[in-house]
């Protein structure tokens, strides 16, 4: 078959689409037929060298195909059928497997970290990971939701607990984080604030339900959002910019409220004052990615056209260095996809 692998760490150049040996399932595994899998910066992390990961590697987390054969001891599912994956894997046994918690079992990473993803034609995975979509939704939109929607589900809803009528700030309207926070606000009945760094994309954050914008480029976030909430600030910010925005995120909340934070993208090293943390009584939480029950919780939203993928760009596999040349640029409002 067909891959997109790393022999080296580096930048998009050390991409090689080469042939490798077919994927072949166990007894207790599903084999699927790669039709579509999104980019998302954690490629671009693990490409640049991350510790755990094992050349050659492929990449890629987010997965739909065909199932094209099953194990002897998998029962649920038959070739032909249209599936999405789970994007991650986990042992499924230990104590915190068995209590729905499977990302916080102590063999959790994310499909395309640790272990081989689905930039490749075929890839073996437990049935577990595997999940049937509707006709009407086809394979390019189905792989541009699990890693960001099941991300944000868990931010908003498993984590900072979000209520109707909250206002809440999201960071980043154009990334797939952001665009699936703004829609699980929006579900939720809340008042939403997002930032961008052109108007393009808080038009495009607007028309997806967000109430206003703040341009980060042009304007200082903090005092936007006191103006907008007549200097009452936010009760939760999802967080994922990381140094960047990190003091102006802090700024932006009323007393009590949340920072909920899953990732890093501009620097992980931010600096604290413990006094206005305790005296503000601010909650600080952090989120990665989310559980087995949160990725059906909001499938099932997005089944019933209730959430919605947004799709920038598509490229074929073998395109995959134009694809992360492209991601790391920054233009894009919504995801980039490898597409069979």
């Amino acid at each position: 078959m067909k891959a997109v692998r790393l022999h080296e760490f580096g930048g998009p150049e050390v991409l090689r689409y080469e042939d490798i040996p077919d994927a072949e399932p166990r007894k207790d595994q599903v084999l699927i037929r790669v039709k579509a899998c999104a980019l998302n910066h954690l490629d671009i992390w693990v490409r640049k060298g991350l510790p755990g990961v094992k050349l050659p590697h492929i990449l890629g987390s987010d997965i739909a195909g065909e199932i094209v054969a099953v194990g002897e001891y998998v029962t649920a599912f038959n070739v032909g059928q249209r599936v999405v994956l789970a994007p991650m894997h986990f042992c499924n046994h230990c104590a915190k497997c068995v209590a729905g918690l499977q990302n916080e079992c102590p063999d959790f990473t994310v499909l395309g970290n640790a272990v081989d993803g689905g930039n490749c034609e075929l890839i073996a995975v437990p049935a577990v990971n595997v999940i049937p979509i509707p006709d009407g939704l086809d394979f390019v939109q189905a792989a541009s939701v699990p890693l960001v929607f099941l991300t944000a589900w868990h931010m908003l809803v498993g984590r900072a607990g979000i209520r109707p009528g909250q206002t809440v700030l999201v960071l980043g309207a154009g990334s797939g984080v952001g665009i699936a926070a703004i829609q699980i606000a929006k579900l939720f009945h809340a008042r939403v604030i997002t930032t961008a760094g052109d108007e393009n994309k808080l038009e495009k954050a607007r028309a997806l339900g967000a109430d206003h914008g703040i341009d980060h480029y042009k304007q200082k976030i903090s005092q936007e959002v006191r103006k907008i909430t007549d200097q009452q600030g936010v009760d939760i910010v999802v967080e994922h910019v990381g140094a960047a925005t990190w003091d102006e995120s802090v700024k932006s909340l009323k007393p009590g409220g949340t920072i909920v934070t899953c990732g890093a993208t501009t620097g992980p090293n931010v600096g604290f004052d413990l006094r206005f943390l305790f005296s503000r009584q601010l909650n600080l939480l952090g989120s990665y990615m989310g559980t087995m029950g949160e990725l059906h919780e909001v499938l099932r939203q997005i089944f019933a056209g209730r959430l919605k993928p947004i799709v920038d760009r598509t490229f074929a596999l073998k395109d995959a260095r134009a694809a992360h040349e492209y991601l790391e640029a920054s233009q894009m409002f919504g995801k980039v996809v490898l597409s069979a």
